[in-house]
């Protein structure tokens, strides 16, 4: 059994569910491929027409969702409002997509000769989503994969399993027929059941590099197959010595200890130019202490818990590390207990001082709320910096020099970039995904969203009435 437990009051049962086995698998890929191929020949309108339907659903869920995302992750409020209505706003994005173009005209060499391209489903699906996001993500690529006209298997984290029931729920009251989408719980045995059943496809993944690998090597090994991956990120912020202070402040708080820091894109580290870092580090300081430490239920709580006790065992190693190396904890750095929530997870909003590059609190992802700030020396030394880490997700840069912006647009080695912004707050509109380590090419969200859920398609109509040969008949 997989027993979901809040984490801000971890007695507190969410649900409990069976571990899908090895039959559980095979079950749920049958029913979806049997599913699959009356889906397929449904027009990507009328496709596109259930989808929307499925967006209206959650908007009228929304807040029963979000209490739910509360409760089993423990995001604030405001936030796990914010996971639920991604979702709604990818059910509509990618339901106007069933009226796109899913490919190209190419003119042909030749004379009464016509080239164009099509994507076709590619059948039966893996999605391995994790639980920072429950509701978003599994739209992020439950949605593209059904307009692609694919059957879905969705294995949710452990840590998440009630908010993916629900999002489903949600997805067959919209009217997906009940065994196109399958979901089955478990841990990396069932995930690696799934990766390499023979009939799957195509497998979406969400989480660390380390899994990431074992996910893609999985799925090679009875390929060749489909592999999107989504992984690490270690997301910096770099402050020029021009920059607007009050921005900055505004930014680094949100970035680094929204959603208690358990974003892939959360800002882990500040490279700020010394001219202005004992300011700058001075108020974030005031600021972060105050943040309200609590129950994400409470209206007035900033941070709620982290995930579970190996999350909050793992932050204190990294803060106990970076100690060790030479930073300095300027605030937090500790485990904190809240009235009403026994045996919660909390973990104080810390920003350590001191930190090099070389660290390992400045090189590896902490997920959860930690901030390491690195000086340097100017817009140079900050670009090296950025791009000194193995992942490449997100980056910012605040400056008001639009020279200074734009160079850095050019020379940060990230799949995003904001430029007087935090390193959260992808729009489902724009494509989401990172370089180096973080990838291997997809991405999800946006018109590139269906790519790694279809195969692309060349097709020629010779209209002449005889035989043309490309590159033969043509010189």
């Amino acid at each position: 059994m997989i027993t979901s437990v809040n984490p801000a009051r971890p007695a507190e049962i969410v649900g409990r569910y069976d571990v899908s086995d090895f039959d559980a698998v095979e079950v749920a890929v049958a029913n979806a491929a049997s599913a699959q191929r009356h889906w397929a020949r449904v027009p990507p309108p009328a496709r596109a027409e259930v989808i929307g339907r499925i967006g209206e659903v959650m908007r009228e869920r929304k807040a029963e969702l979000a209490r739910l995302v509360t409760i089993e992750v423990g995001k604030i409020g405001v936030e796990a409002g914010g996971d639920v209505q991604e979702a709604i706003d990818m059910a509509g994005f990618v339901a106007g997509q069933g009226r796109a173009s899913f490919g190209d005209v190419h003119p042909c060499e030749l004379p009464d000769k016509l080239g164009f391209t099509t994507r076709q489903p590619v059948g039966v699906v893996a999605l391995i989503t994790p639980w920072n996001f429950p509701v978003a993500i599994p739209s992020w690529k439950v949605f593209p994969a059904l307009l692609a006209g694919n059957g879905i298997v969705l294995k949710p984290s452990e840590l998440a399993p009630a908010c993916a029931d629900a999002f489903v729920a949600a997805c067959r009251a919209g009217g997906v027929p009940p065994e196109l989408v399958q979901v089955v719980h478990g841990h990396g045995d069932t995930g690696s059941a799934l990766c390499s059943h023979p009939v799957v496809r195509a497998v979406s993944f969400t989480g660390s590099v380390a899994t990431g690998r074992r996910v893609a090597m999985t799925a090679a090994e009875t390929g060749p197959r489909l592999v999107s991956l989504e992984l690490g990120g270690k997301n910096a912020m770099v402050v020029l010595a021009d920059a607007d202070l009050d921005l900055v402040l505004e930014g680094a708080l949100f970035g680094a200890f929204g959603t208690a820091g358990q974003r892939c894109t959360s800002t882990s580290r500040l490279i700020v130019d010394r001219a202005v870092a004992e300011t700058l580090i001075g108020a974030l300081v005031d600021r972060a202490a105050a943040l309200a430490i609590g129950d994400p239920l409470d209206d007035i709580t900033d941070v709620g818990p982290v995930i579970d006790a190996r999350a909050l065992e793992r932050i204190e190693g990294y803060v106990e590390a970076a100690v060790s190396q030479g930073a300095a904890v300027a605030c937090g750095g500790r485990a904190v207990t809240v009235d009403g929530c026994d045996g919660g997870t909390f973990f104080a909003p810390t920003i350590l001082a001191g930190v090099r590059a070389s660290h390992r609190v400045a090189r590896e992802e902490i997920f959860g709320p930690v901030l390491s700030v690195i000086e340097v020396d100017g817009f140079d030394e900050a670009i090296e910096v950025v791009n000194s880490v193995d992942v490449g997700l997100s980056a910012a840069i605040y400056t008001r020099d639009v020279n200074s912006a734009l160079r850095a647009v050019d020379l940060i080695d990230t799949g995003i970039v904001y430029v007087n912004a935090p390193t959260i707050g992808a729009e489902i509109h724009l494509p989401f995904g990172g370089t180096k380590h973080t990838g291997n090419g997809f991405r999800e969200a946006g018109r590139r969203g269906i790519e790694q859920f279809s195969e692309i398609k060349t097709v020629y109509v010779d209209y002449s009435g005889r035989l043309q040969r490309a590159q033969i008949d043509n010189r």
